[in-house]
């Protein structure tokens, strides 16, 4: 297996998107994220305040002015998160949420001279939450994404339309961790050192982080 460079050093921070549509709905039952009406579960109310005050935490403790870059997961939700935080609002504690959240984290005109750092976004799909089954888990298309996401580079992503969604199967926890392999491969040849990594549920993130430990 191949080993990391001798004094080689990546610092990831790890974020779990903000609270979505599905997850108010599987606190009750799991049926529902089934449904189409869950497709791409986008942020709900209560995680846009989570998003809100998240970007007032990596200004407040210098954390943004750190960061090199940033990758997400090709969903709505982490979109939205991903951008929300590291592409919000300079004075979040003016920030209008409700604005944002009509906007789908899009940002405005007005807004491309920040006072802070603003990270290059990079989507890639070995990001994504395990796949099959739920249709809050499966991806709409690039194009869409790309509309409503100008700030995220999707280049990296070869197929417009989700390819990888299966409706009656989810996806092996073995081909979970290859993908955390594969992301964790593709990380090792990025420059940058200071990375934040906007993904789904703690189990997905475990698999990317013993693909971490497997690599070292």
């Amino acid at each position: 297996m191949e080993k990391i460079p001798s004094g080689a050093c990546k610092t990831l921070h790890l974020v779990r998107h903000a609270q979505g549509m599905h997850n108010l709905e599987s606190e009750k039952s799991q049926d529902p994220l089934t449904s189409f009406e869950f497709f791409d579960a986008q942020l709900s109310s209560q995680g846009w305040q989570q998003v809100r005050q998240k970007r007032k935490d990596v200004c407040a403790n210098g954390l943004l002015k750190r960061i090199e870059l940033v990758i997400t997961s090709p969903m709505s939700r982490t979109l939205q998160t991903a951008v929300g935080i590291f592409h919000g609002e300079d004075q979040p504690e003016l920030s209008d949420v409700t604005s944002y959240e009509e906007g789908n984290g899009r940002i405005s005109d007005t807004d491309q001279q920040p006072t802070f750092n603003r990270p290059p976004i990079i989507a890639l799909e070995v990001c994504r939450e395990r796949l099959g089954k739920y249709e809050c888990d499966k991806r709409g298309t690039i194009s869409h994404y790309r509309s409503h996401f100008p700030a995220v580079d999707f280049s990296l992503i070869e197929n417009e339309d989700d390819i990888l969604w299966e409706p009656n199967k989810r996806e092996p926890f073995g081909d979970v961790l290859a993908r955390g392999m594969k992301f964790i491969n593709w990380l090792w040849t990025r420059k940058e050192t200071e990375i934040a990594v906007v993904s789904h549920a703690l189990k997905t993130v475990k698999y990317v982080q013993s693909a971490f430990l497997m690599k070292v």
